[in-house]
């Protein structure tokens, strides 16, 4: 399993036996506990737990409110708050998901695997047999942990084989070890967003890398781009990655159904003739996307992240 250095060779995390992390090892073994409950009852109970941290978390709650405002300005009050509950609902939802998917006993189960449906698999499959490598274009939609088995396992029976992850290292060594440990046991290489090394190198051996490029992670490296008509600060390196190989781009958005509790994978080529060249009109390309996929199910996108945190010269903060 290749795993990243960058961020945690800034960062000594304590040792795991150290005595701040015992709670963390209990609570560990609780969800350890929880990821065996039936499907549905994690869904319910991921549901309760994400209406109750609404109610108890008044800043993710602002966030969540300024962006739903800023991007559905359209709807009334009444609706954004709906939509708002949703959106937390989902996030308890998403945990509970995350617990099984790296925890639980199910993850390798015909019965289970079969719960997820492929959707448009052959644009992944055609933009892989050019042999350069392929920047599989991701979005926080919160089924993202949901899907791991059945992707990883679906990719096994095609010409594909297996894919590569970037993930964003956490500080907290426990949180780390099992978000590791939990994707290395469906994807072989789980690569931390700043080892640009080992992310090259996915594409040097013509695999499939699976990006996540709509978080806001600061000025440095990224341009401004329109996300639902607000300008934010998006990364360039989603087109110098492509550029690098000439690697084509994929989106791949997922989603869950909380009736049928069933989950749907869908592939989409990426914009014609990526990358341009303009930074700005490359950035836009991908959000254009990425927001296309969002507005299919805007109750199961991560709206408790600061996507516009970062300003353009001279615009007021909005959180």
């Amino acid at each position: 399993m290749v795993r990243g250095m960058s961020s945690r060779s800034r960062h000594q995390p304590r040792p795991l036996w150290h005595p701040v992390l015992w709670p963390g090892w209990v609570a560990l073994g609780i969800a350890w506990l929880l990821a065996r409950l039936p499907t549905r009852w994690l869904s319910a109970l991921g549901a309760r737990l994400g209406g109750l941290f609404e109610k108890i978390a008044p800043a993710r709650r602002h966030i969540a409110a300024t962006n739903l405002k800023l991007c559905y300005p359209e709807l009334d009050d009444s609706a954004r708050n709906a939509l708002q509950t949703e959106v937390f609902e989902s996030m308890g939802i998403a945990l509970m998901e995350t617990l099984w998917s790296w925890l639980g006993n199910r993850h390798n189960s015909p019965a289970h695997l079969a719960r997820c449906d492929f959707e448009g698999i052959e644009v992944l499959e055609a933009a892989h047999a050019q042999g350069n490598g392929v920047l599989l274009i991701g979005a926080h939609m919160m089924a993202l942990d949901a899907i791991g088995p059945a992707l990883s396992a679906t990719m096994q029976t095609t010409a594909i084989g297996q894919i590569d992850v970037i993930y964003r290292y956490n500080k907290n060594p426990l949180i780390e070890r099992a978000m590791v440990n939990g994707r290395g046991r469906l994807f072989p290489r789980v690569i931390e967003r700043e080892d640009a090394r080992a992310i090259l190198q996915s594409l040097k051996d013509s695999r499939v890398l699976w990006y996540a490029a709509d978080q806001d992670y600061g000025a440095k490296h990224s341009v401004f781009a329109n996300f639902f008509g607000i300008p934010a600060a998006t990364i360039t390196g989603t087109a110098r990655l492509a550029r690098f190989r000439k690697s084509p781009v994929v989106l791949m958005s997922q989603y869950r159904d909380r009736t049928t509790h069933r989950w749907k994978v869908c592939f989409e080529a990426g914009p014609p003739a990526f990358p341009a060249g303009d930074e700005v009109a490359d950035a836009s390309a991908i959000n254009a996307l990425i927001e296309t996929a969002v507005r299919r199910a805007p109750e199961q996108y991560l709206w408790l992240h600061r996507r516009f945190k970062t300003r353009p010269a001279g615009e007021p903060k909005l959180y």
